[in-house]
Formats: structure tokens, C-alpha cells, sequence
């Protein structure tokens, strides 16, 4: 009878993983331990068709020790992916079992001990784990959804009153609350998932809605904005589109949301509830840079009562009037709303991440 070939041995070393990157699964053989040296890590559980999200782990702890002290099966007991990027390093369970060996027997005994019931601690705490995972219709069970708009409205919510009530009015227009207190409402009051938050904190950041900056110390904790009253209309908008049926909500998908985005750029300017803007000179220009949108769709700007049909004038160039007031109104939560469909349609077709 065949033996199983031995699992290799990875070296010690500095590694870096990219946003997203996976740096292990549950169930995969292990053969070292992290410590996460700059970054953040996130640590999650298949579970159904979706996944229980555990904890984030950040600068100076340690993953993955737990499967050393399992000998029977040295197997991961969870999942773990950078949100950010993130530099650990890595040391084989060869060079660890040299440090422990190293180490007098009775504080050996210990660390064992309080190994093996942490490990099933944890165990017991997962199984009690409730999952991301919805259901859909007729009970079935739904495709997995990182964010659900329980998770974005509490958010949302918590910045708007924090800024609100501490936001700090900076001599540039922007107002300003440090983590620390931010977090302190997020967590202790208002109990946000950790994991959500940041996930949602470093979607505002790339969707350029908030800012970081240097606090006293140095340290990149102060969070900016233009203007606090934005998260509140995005709030008020988002609870409107909870309470009405799926085949009523407004629906704009991304390629109409840029073209949304070039008309109001187009009429900055307009001081009137509505405005005339020239179609052919943004399709004109997306030819240009080879952007794949057409005239069709602008369709859903028409639909959600954004804009008029278009008009066809002289030399067929295409027109339509904007109903500029309502498009400036509601455009920035259109484009939270697509950004959050796309972080929910990547993380489902990723396995969770």
C-alpha cells in the first residue's frame, strides 16, 4: 500500500499579498504560520452557499499557529485574504518546531495546553456563527451577499451622526473625525461588523467620498469629507429602496452611471431645475477614448425620470433635457449603490473574496 506523498515544506521569508489575494483556504495542508508585519487580514468560513466572517487581524499578530499544534491533520480551520496590502512573514513549522523544542518542558506543556483549548473553543464559537447568507425566494437559499443593505445603512448612519455631532470644520471646507472616535460608535455602540466597516471604509476611499489624513501622531487616522449631509441623503435614499418592490427600485447600471457622470460635468454650470445636454458630444468623446457605451444605454437616466427621450435635431445630433436638480440629488448613491454591486458580485463569484 502507497503512501501519501509529504506535504513540501515552504521557507521562512518576508511575502507580500494584493488586496484580495487569498493566503489560504480552510482545509488546505499547513506548513507554516504569519505574522503580519504591515496590512490587514481577513479571516473567514465556508458555510451553505455563503460564508461566516471571523475576525480581521492586523499589524504584529500571528495566523495560522493553530494548525501547528493540530498534529493529526495539519489543515487550516479557517480561510484568510488581505483586505489591504499586506506584508507578513512567513516561518515553516519546521523552523517553529526548532524554537519550541528549544523551550523548557513544563512551558511546553503549557503552551499545548492552551492551544488545544483555544482550538476548540474556537470550534464551538464558529458553529454558533450565523453566516452571511440570505434567503431567497420560496425559502431557498440565496447566492452569498458581502454587503446587505442592513450593513451599509448602519454605516452610513453612524458616520453621518459621528460627523455631525464631533466633526471638526477644517479651514479648506472639509470636515474631519478621528478613527478612534469614529470606530468607538461603529463597534461599541452601534455593534457594525469590524469586517464590514472596513471593507465599506476602503470602498469610500476608493470611490474618493471620504479621505485620509495624518493625525497628531503621524498617523493616517483622521477621516475627511466634503460634506457629512451627503451620507445622510444616501441613507434616506437606500431605506426608500428597502421598502419598494425589486421590480420598482431604480435600477441605473454602470455604463449609464458614467454616462450620468459626464452630463453632470457637462452642466455644472446649470443654475435651473432643468437643462438641455448634448448627448452627441459625450458619445462623441467615449468613441474617441474606445469606451463601449452607446445612446441605448442611456435608457435607464430615461426610465428612472433622470432624463427626457432623446431628441434628434440637425445632423442628427442627440440631445435630451435633464432634470438636473433630482440627478444631482440622487447620483451619489447611485454610485455607492453600483460600487456595493460590484464588491457583492466579485466577493460571490470569488468565493468570498
Amino acid at each position: 500500500m502507497s503512501q501519501a506523498a509529504p506535504v513540501k515544506q515552504k521557507k521562512s521569508g518576508i511575502r507580500t499579498f494584493q488586496p484580495g489575494e487569498v493566503l489560504f483556504k480552510e482545509s488546505d495542508p499547513a506548513t507554516s504560520l504569519f505574522i503580519i508585519q504591515k496590512g490587514q487580514i481577513r479571516l473567514y468560513r465556508p458555510k451553505g452557499r455563503g460564508f461566516v466572517d471571523l475576525a480581521i487581524l492586523r499589524s504584529g499578530e500571528v495566523i495560522g499557529e493553530m494548525a501547528y499544534f493540530d498534529e493529526k491533520s495539519r489543515r487550516r480551520s479557517c480561510s484568510a485574504a488581505a483586505i489591504v496590502t499586506t506584508d507578513v512573514i512567513e516561518i515553516s513549522f519546521v523552523a517553529f518546531a526548532k524554537t519550541m523544542e528549544g523551550l523548557n518542558p513544563w512551558f511546553k506543556t503549557i503552551i499545548n495546553t492552551l492551544a488545544d483549548r483555544l482550538r476548540k473553543t474556537n470550534e464551538r464559537v464558529r458553529d454558533l456563527e450565523s453566516n452571511s447568507v440570505g434567503f431567497g425566494k420560496g425559502g431557498k437559499v440565496a447566492d452569498y451577499v458581502f454587503f446587505h443593505t442592513t450593513d451599509i445603512m448602519r454605516a452610513l448612519a453612524t458616520i453621518y451622526l459621528v460627523f455631525s455631532s464631533h466633526g471638526e470644520k477644517l479651514e479648506n471646507g472639509q470636515y474631519q473625525v478621528h478613527m478612534n472616535k469614529l470606530k468607538f460608535y461603529l463597534f461599541d455602540v452601534f455593534n457594525v461588523p469590524e469586517i464590514k466597516f472596513e471593507e465599506f471604509l476602503n470602498m469610500l476611499k476608493e470611490e474618493h467620498y471620504v479621505e485620509m489624513a495624518k493625525d497628531e501622531d503621524g498617523l493616517p487616522k483622521n477621516l475627511r469629507m466634503r460634506n457629512p449631509d451627503q451620507f445622510r441623503s444616501i441613507s434616506i435614499f437606500m431605506n426608500q429602496q428597502k421598502l419598494i418592490e425589486d421590480e420598482k427600485k431604480l435600477k441605473v447600471s454602470s455604463k449609464c452611471e458614467r454616462f450620468l457622470s459626464r452630463v453632470l460635468e457637462q452642466l455644472k454650470t446649470a443654475d435651473k431645475p432643468q437643462a438641455m445636454a448634448d448627448i452627441s458630444l459625450i458619445l462623441a468623446d467615449f468613441k474617441e477614448r474606445k469606451v463601449p457605451i452607446n445612446d441605448g444605454d442611456f435608457k435607464d437616466a430615461v426610465d428612472a425620470g433622470f432624463a427626457e427621450d432623446l431628441l434628434v435635431g440637425e445632423d442628427n445630433r442627440l440631445t435630451s433635457v435633464i432634470n438636473i436638480d433630482k440627478l444631482r440629488k440622487v447620483f451619489p448613491a447611485i454610485r455607492l449603490q453600483n460600487a456595493i454591486k460590484r464588491i457583492n458580485e466579485k466577493k460571490a463569484k470569488e468565493g468570498g473574496y
